[in-house]
């Protein structure tokens, strides 16, 4: 594996995408590196928050087009059918690395800077949470390129943004860059530069890595829960939750942290 730069230090995994000759736009092998990391990181008890960054001038920009030129190989497959269900193949293994990130069970910040393009749209809005630069911006570039958007910005950016704003991005192509980006809800804040962009969201992360990290993943699992069901349905299954994992020792570590004013030390 050596398609990004990892480090893990004080519970806190900093993963960057480190393809800065192709403005980190992946290829086959990049695609399964990602997802093999971000399944290691659920299991990895040193990790309980993750930042995901990148090397060079871009941030992401998506599927590497010698990836999708590769299709053009499934002409050799003389019937339709087979032909057909390698492409829904092809797009299901793509969908599954980004799938990774989401489902990974500790929080995943992106710390974005300039492009974010195509596929890397589908990678940013997977994460938790978004941070920018002021240069960086978004684009939904697949209409661009003769198809469909079809590895998660079509699915998960309406439930970010508002659905018509998700809709002129993806129809238009253009460019959203970090102002527009902060104040339709895209991006959590701005910040100057890149470095400023590292250092403010390492803060935040270490914030995170501090808490409970039981409670923590349980927060992402209601709060993915309650994006996809009812009011009603997400009460019932919080309710459940809580009824299995609320009698924790880190309930007993917070409040008695709280009560002599000191910082409370959840174990793993």
């Amino acid at each position: 594996m050596s398609f990004f730069k990892l480090k893990i230090e004080n519970k806190i995994a900093e993963l960057a995408f480190n393809r800065p000759e192709k403005a980190n736009a992946l290829h086959a092998e990049a695609w399964k590196e990602m997802k093999a990391h971000f399944e290691a990181f659920s299991q990895n008890p040193e990790v309980r928050v993750i930042i995901l960054s990148g090397e060079g001038k871009h941030w992401c920009a998506g599927i590497d087009l010698e990836l999708l030129m590769s299709l053009a190989g499934l002409g050799s497959i003389e019937c339709e059918g087979r032909k057909r269900e390698q492409v829904r193949s092809f797009i299901q293994e793509l969908q599954a690395c980004i799938n990774a990130i989401e489902v990974c069970r500790k929080p995943v910040l992106a710390a974005i800077h300039n492009g974010c393009i195509g596929g890397g749209v589908d990678i940013a809005t997977a994460c938790d949470m978004r941070y920018a630069t002021e240069a960086a911006y978004f684009s939904v570039k697949e209409i661009d390129l003769g198809l469909v958007a079809d590895i998660g910005t079509l699915q998960r950016l309406p439930k970010i943004i508002h659905p018509g704003m998700a809709a002129e991005m993806a129809y238009t192509a253009r460019k959203v860059y970090g102002p527009e980006a902060t104040q339709i809800g895209l991006v959590n804040k701005l910040y100057s530069d890149k470095d400023a962009l590292l250092e403010g969201v390492r803060e935040i992360a270490q914030t995170i890595a501090e808490k409970s990290p039981l409670v923590t993943r349980g927060i992402k699992e209601i709060l993915q829960y309650t994006r996809d069901h009812s009011v009603r349905e997400s009460l019932d299954y919080v309710a459940t939750y809580n009824a299995a994992y609320l009698l924790s020792n880190d309930l007993m570590t917070a409040f008695q942290a709280n009560m002599i004013k000191s910082k409370p030390i959840f174990e793993d």
